[in-house]
């Protein structure tokens, strides 16, 4: 029996309607139509199904509906601020344009919210500390090198921000 869930998606309350134990990148996808979340693998191996749960990078394939409730989630359309004349990228989303961090785009939403919670962390953005981070999400169209710097600029770029 489906079940009312209450959470805030992207900044954003929401009543789901969705068995407890459906998935969540089910639910986001075809009940929200957030389809910026891929299914890669459906099995928690390739992180294309990434989102943020209550603060944790999650595979949102292997997170029952029920665990959003109360809880907050972000996923890849909350990343970009909602301004007057629409929508204005990230900083993240920008230096993986800027860097061509992104190939074919399977991949790339789960990066780009990994990348947010690594730089949410405000950990040193060294090569090391960025592989780890990144280490749950895989990408088989291209080398991570252009992606690891993408997310070292969105480093810089936050630091520059938060300078007083």
């Amino acid at each position: 029996m489906k079940s009312d869930i209450k959470c805030t998606i992207n900044d954003q309350p929401r009543t789901l309607h969705a068995y407890p134990m459906e998935r969540l990148l089910d639910v986001l996808r075809e009940q929200l139509r957030l389809t910026g979340t891929k299914e890669g693998c459906g099995e928690g191996e390739c992180g294309a199904c990434s989102v943020v749960l209550d603060g944790e990078l999650v595979n949102s394939c292997l997170v029952p509906a029920c665990q959003a409730d109360g809880a907050s989630v972000l996923t890849v359309e909350g990343l970009a601020a909602q301004g007057k004349l629409g929508e204005e990228l990230a900083p993240v989303q920008k230096c993986f344009l800027e860097h061509g961090a992104a190939q074919c785009g399977i991949c790339t939403p789960g990066m780009l919210v990994a990348a947010r919670c690594f730089l949410d962390a405000r950990t040193p953005a060294t090569d090391e500390a960025v592989r780890e981070a990144l280490a749950g999400n895989l990408c088989r169209c291209t080398g991570y090198q252009k992606i690891i710097e993408a997310v070292q600029l969105a480093a810089s770029v936050k630091a520059k921000e938060a300078a007083p």
